[in-house]
């Protein structure tokens, strides 16, 4: 079996999965911290941290598509509003907005630099 050359992928799609996978990393041990405080039932903190974290990992893989990166902003968004359960989730959610805010934003420049210059 032979494979073609690797697609070369943009600095937004690299920048923007880094953030989301680690946000995954976080939404999960989140969801273990409110499964133990016992503040909603174990399926809404376990199950809804699960499909939180598997709507990140699968954008993190989709980012090569133009549609992706509107996809990572409503994750920011509900990153943001998992807040209601535990409160701390607000400033962490804000952090990982501010992170990809940085990271498309960042991303788009690097890569307009980058086909300027080539």
């Amino acid at each position: 079996m032979t494979t073609g050359p690797r697609r070369q992928r943009s600095v937004q799609e690299l920048l923007g999965s880094i953030v989301l996978v680690f946000e995954a990393v976080v939404v999960g041990l989140a969801a273990l911290v409110v499964n133990g405080l016992g503040g909603v039932s174990p399926v809404v903190a376990l199950g809804g941290g699960a499909a939180l974290c598997l709507a990140l990992f699968a954008t993190a893989g989709l980012l090569r598509y133009p549609w992706a990166p509107a996809v990572g902003w409503v994750l920011q968004g509900l990153m943001i509003l998992c807040g209601v359960f535990v409160t701390m989730m607000f400033v962490i959610g804000a952090l990982f907005a501010a992170i990809w805010t940085y990271a498309m934003f960042s991303g788009v420049r690097i890569d307009r630099e980058k086909r300027r210059a080539s």
